[in-house]
């Protein structure tokens, strides 16, 4: 039986690419969504991927969607916490709700998923968590103390989970994605968007798909000797 892999944020962006090549690859998937349901209806119609409503930054919508997708599809093996959102601001002006909103659904959203499949995983004595940092949670970025610190605390949060996992058969690792060609990404500014691509060495935009193939490697048996690592997919604008 083919292994179930929920992703947040799996209908669009980089989250789209990781549930296309997982399903490929010959996982069933299950690919969450915030609230857009024209878009994860076509999403659905165009992959044949599920597509399952509820808000990672609410613990018991989160348990509601994962007791239904492991009664629809299967008990979950491998989970891809993608799901993102930006509230940018420089700290003098920003209010509570930017900073709030962004640490619930960034890194809130990791406790929310984990803690509703890990007691699973580990019975299974198999498990495959990756979760979706960012480069400017490793760097920092001017205008995103939010955001930034929730990247950041991804990465310490993988690191924890990954050393109470080990003994069970669960991996946890980190995905610190660059500057990715995504509509977030092209909705930036042109003459900002020179600025940025001149900062990566490799003078381009990484693509989604570029992300999804790290996320492949990491969730496959062949990959199960790496656990609580980040891998930087950033094109060398950060070398960490």
């Amino acid at each position: 039986m083919a292994r179930v892999a929920v992703v947040t944020g799996g209908t669009r962006g980089i989250g789209e690419a990781i549930s296309v090549a997982l399903k490929n690859a010959g996982y069933t998937v299950a690919a969450n969504y915030a609230g857009n349901d024209e878009k994860a209806k076509e999403f659905t119609a165009r992959t044949g991927i599920a597509a399952y409503k509820f808000d990672v930054s609410d613990f018991d919508a989160v348990k509601e969607g994962i007791a239904k997708i492991t009664a629809e599809l299967g008990p979950v093996d491998v989970l891809v916490n993608n799901a993102g959102i930006t509230r940018d601001g420089v700290l003098q002006r920003m209010t509570p709700q930017q900073w709030n909103e962004v640490i619930a659904t960034n890194l809130t959203s990791c406790f929310n998923l984990c803690r509703n499949v890990i007691d699973g995983m580990r019975e299974r004595g198999f498990g495959r968590i990756v979760n979706i940092g960012s480069v400017n949670g490793q760097a920092g970025q001017y205008g995103q103390v939010n955001y930034a610190a929730a990247k950041s605390g991804i990465h310490g949060f993988t690191k924890a989970l990954a050393q109470e996992g080990a003994a069970k058969g669960i991996t946890v690792n980190a995905i610190a994605p660059g500057y990715i060609d995504t509509d977030m990404v092209r909705a930036v500014p042109p003459n900002v968007l020179e600025k940025i691509v001149a900062r990566i060495p490799v003078g381009r935009l990484g693509k989604a798909e570029e992300i999804a193939r790290g996320v492949l490697f990491l969730v496959s048996d062949d990959g199960g000797f790496i656990t609580g690592s980040t891998l930087s997919i950033n094109g060398g604008q950060h070398m960490y």
